[in-house]
């Protein structure tokens, strides 16, 4: 068996996502001929980039591009003043707008990508942090993605995933007598680096070990099945300039 190791972390993970994402078909098509939002996440941050420089656009600010982070003490909402969501029409970016001023026009030609919190590589299944007493982002999304099929797209890292199915781990933090933030498992599609490692390689990857130090906390070491032809060479040329790329962010 032709196989390889890669060893990701989590930043680097994300730009990996971006890159399959923006290479797909659908999205694509969607970047040219109908809508696609972004909603602001530090995951979506690499995406945004990656999709500026697909449509020849300046350079996007990633900086502050989040509305909760979690950090050494907790789970945080973003000091800044709320960001704009990044958003495109028909191959416009459009200035200054959020899912809650764009969701009453989506349709099932659109997409929505939107960052979650945990996954079950298992059944496939995420979810998403709630910490606004109205619901957040989430409401809107919803409304898109039930009521106008919406597609929504949850681009997310591995080292999120957890081993109880999401709707479990919901009924646990959203009881009534629970405290501190919900969870809401979502009907969109979670997206993580073996999607994208199976989509930009066409190599079927496997997470075999996790963790690290010195700022590898959280990174996660994949193996890679080279044995249907793929490239080794130009995998492994990819991973060098995307490490590159993840240390500027």
């Amino acid at each position: 068996m032709n196989t390889i190791q890669i060893f990701l972390k989590p930043c680097e993970g994300k730009a990996l996502i971006a890159d399959a994402l923006v290479s797909r078909e659908d999205i694509q098509t969607a970047l040219r001929q109908h809508t696609v939002v972004l909603i602001a996440g530090t995951t979506n941050a690499w995406l945004a980039k990656a999709i500026s420089r697909c449509l020849g656009a300046p350079e996007f600010e990633a900086s502050g591009f989040c509305r909760g982070v979690i950090r050494g003490e907790g789970p945080t909402v973003q000091n800044k003043k709320t960001p704009f969501d990044f958003i495109v029409r028909q191959g416009e970016i459009l200035s200054e707008q959020t899912i809650f001023d764009v969701a009453d026009t989506l349709s099932g030609q659109d997409i929505i990508l939107k960052g979650a919190n945990a996954v079950n590589l298992r059944d496939g299944s995420a979810g998403v942090l709630i910490g606004a007493p109205s619901g957040g982002t989430m409401i809107p999304i919803l409304q898109a993605a039930l009521g106008r099929r919406t597609k929504l797209i949850h681009p997310v890292g591995v080292e999120k995933r957890v081993t109880r199915p999401i709707r479990e781990l919901a009924a646990l933090v959203n009881a009534t007598e629970a405290e501190g933030l919900r969870l809401l498992p979502t009907p969109g599609i979670p997206y993580t680096e073996l999607d994208a490692l199976r989509d930009l390689f066409g190599v079927k990857a496997e997470l075999i070990a996790s963790g690290g130090v010195d700022g590898c906390e959280g990174g996660c070491l994949f193996q890679l099945d080279c044995s249907q032809g793929a490239d080794s060479t130009a995998i492994r040329s990819y991973f060098h300039r995307l490490r590159l790329d993840a240390s500027r962010l």
